[in-house]
């Protein structure tokens, strides 16, 4: 019977489709209880879809598209079939080169890619007053899109940014309610990348 039990518990757990969320601060539920996090948020809103997944929490705050790159070995360890990839947010609040964001999101696109990984690539947007590094910024991601053929999903906090309703006090973490809206916006998406998968 042990043996039968077991069996079962791991064929459902194959059934299980695995989707790395690998990103940032926004991804990782900044100054939020685990049970309010992006991943969590989006495993139930797809289980209510009827979806059989889990959503691995890979987003490290502070971290930036470097950062994602050097751990992304350790991310993959877990075997995904998807991932959605939500870094950048600190390159351009450090003011870092886009040039060297765009070659460490190419170069994470690329090994997910070469790992069979569907990807799902979530943009961010500079604000105006940024001036032409905005527009550099701002490129970057349809840039990759484009070259690696993946789907995206353009503004990670669309509906949410500037928002004080949905923001913490530091006008840059979504609250609870921010991460919810997040969830609704992306959710199209991300059904999308899982039907991917089974084409």
């Amino acid at each position: 019977m042990l043996v039968n039990a077991f069996s079962d518990g791991a064929a459902r757990a194959a059934e299980s489709l695995k989707i790395l969320a690998l990103g940032d601060s926004l991804t990782a539920g900044y100054n939020l209880p685990a049970s309010a996090a992006f991943p969590v948020k989006l495993e139930a809103a797809l289980k209510a879809k009827g979806h059989q997944v889990t959503v691995i929490n890979a987003g490290v705050s502070g971290d930036t598209s470097a950062g994602g790159l050097a751990r992304l070995d350790w991310a993959l360890a877990e075997r995904p079939q998807a991932a959605i990839v939500e870094l950048g947010a600190n390159d351009m609040l450090r003011g870092l080169d886009p040039a060297q964001t765009f070659a460490n999101l190419d170069a994470i696109i690329g090994r997910l890619k070469s790992q069979g990984v569907r990807v799902l690539l979530a943009g961010m947007k500079a604000p105006p007053n940024l001036g032409p590094f905005a527009g550099e910024f701002n490129a970057v991601y349809p840039r990759l899109a484009d070259k690696h053929k993946v789907d995206l999903y353009p503004f990670f906090l669309e509906g949410v940014a500037a928002r004080p309703d949905l923001n913490q006090g530091d006008g840059l973490h979504p609250t609870a309610l921010g991460v919810e809206r997040i969830v609704e916006g992306i959710l199209p998406k991300v059904r999308r990348l899982i039907d991917g998968l089974k084409g």
